[in-house]
């Protein structure tokens, strides 16, 4: 079975909301889904997983220090990472709160591995991001982009 890890940092609770959407649509889509908290995964672990999607609160226009943290200790398995899907997805408290650039900072450090990252045509172009708790809106984005990552898991690696 395929695997997905949704590797999250979330103070108020407002990113995890989004990584528990996304997980749901993955399962639903017939995928393995292992949602933790960045504080609890260990960076062995990113070999383990065909997708990898991180998610981070907007803190000062990029990502929250832990998942920074992982991310910059991934090197260790620089080329290893590499052709697995990887995706971002970010809250924030304003509309101009750099909910893009967070995401943009996450796919960065994917991009070097080498990793594939779906984008998205319709609304949220980068990843799934909410202003405040997510809503509605917020909520479909993430449905829409999980869709979009399980069709791409499910071909690369089918």
């Amino acid at each position: 079975m395929l695997k997905v890890l949704i590797c999250y940092h979330s103070r108020t609770g407002n990113t995890e909301k989004m990584a528990e959407k996304i997980a749901g649509v993955l399962n639903d889509e017939g995928l393995k889904v292992n949602t933790k908290k960045v504080e609890d995964t260990n960076i062995e672990e990113l070999l383990d997983y065909e997708c990898l999607i991180f998610g981070s609160p907007t803190y000062y226009g990029s990502m929250a220090w832990p998942l920074k943290k992982l991310l910059d200790e991934s090197v260790k398995y620089h080329r290893k990472l590499q052709g697995k899907v990887g995706g971002a997805f970010s809250s924030a408290a304003n509309v101009g709160g750099g909910n893009e650039t967070t995401i943009l900072n996450i796919i960065n450090a994917l991009l070097i591995h080498g990793m594939v990252v779906q984008g998205e045509p319709i609304g949220d172009h980068y990843g799934p991001v909410s202003i405040g708790p997510p809503d509605q809106r917020a909520l479909k984005s993430c449905e829409r982009y999980a869709q979009s990552i399980g069709t791409l898991v499910k071909r690369l690696f089918s």
